[in-house]
């Protein structure tokens, strides 16, 4: 599923929802101001607008992160059917469709935007390990049978240097802990979707999701308040005999 069919559902489900929140704010505010006399229809209209005001802010700060997280930081912006980001070593991890097997591989040595098999890039893996200058791991030879079928075979294991971008094939585990002992590596190999949501996520998502719920939580904070000050405001005003 592309990118853009999923901003449109998240678009059209964002709508919806916002539209949801305009009747249930704005008859909140209604309700509470109902016997106010003055200010009570700005308060309403602002209520009303402000969960599309919300919709708005989400929006622009997922533009937002999605061009500094794939400009700058080169991470995928959090939607979309393929997830990738860059391993502490120089190389990178990509998944395309599932998040169950995917590819490790050094960017700077792939010729265009894809990633192709050589001898610094691994397809179909599955379990993985970032162990300094070494990535282990193990890998289905059969992935692209596999596809979709959320299966857990492992039948080829792998060894890669980051800094010669040599790669060493296993047929077992056992040859490989065996390898990695020699190193020395204390192998624990983890599930690839865990490897990823290790490295992919920075401070920066941090930044982004309080820049995401601050400002609505204080136009909340400053529609209560608006609010409250109109119904005190209203008490004081002399009432009509």
């Amino acid at each position: 599923m592309g990118i853009g069919f999923v901003l449109l559902i998240w678009a059209v489900a964002g709508t919806i929802l916002a539209g949801i929140g305009t009747l249930l704010f704005g008859g909140l505010t209604s309700l509470l101001t109902r016997k106010v006399t003055r200010g009570r229809r700005r308060v309403i209209i602002a209520a009303g607008l402000l969960p599309f005001a919300c919709l708005i802010w989400a929006g622009a700060l997922f533009v937002f992160q999605a061009l500094v997280n794939e400009g700058v930081l080169h991470r995928d912006p959090g939607l979309g059917d393929t997830w990738h980001c860059p391993l502490p070593n120089g190389y990178a991890l990509m998944m395309i469709d599932v998040t169950d097997q995917g590819w490790v591989y050094n960017p700077k040595t792939q010729p265009g935007d894809g990633v192709g098999e050589q001898d610094d890039a691994v397809a179909g893996v599955r379990i993985v390990q970032i162990a300094g200058r070494y990535i282990a791991g193990g890998s289905d030879t059969r992935s692209f049978q596999h596809l979709g079928q959320n299966s857990s075979e492992v039948d080829s294991y792998f060894l890669l240097d980051t800094q010669t971008g040599k790669q060493t094939k296993f047929k077992s585990y056992g040859e490989l802990l065996q390898a990695a002992s020699q190193l020395p590596i204390q192998l624990d190999l983890k599930p690839i979707d865990h490897v990823y949501s290790q490295y992919r996520f920075t401070k920066f998502d941090v930044f982004v999701g309080l820049l995401l719920a601050i400002p609505p939580l204080l136009a909340v904070g400053l529609l209560v308040w608006w609010i409250v000050r109109l119904r005190r405001i209203d008490e004081t005003l002399p009432q009509p005999v």
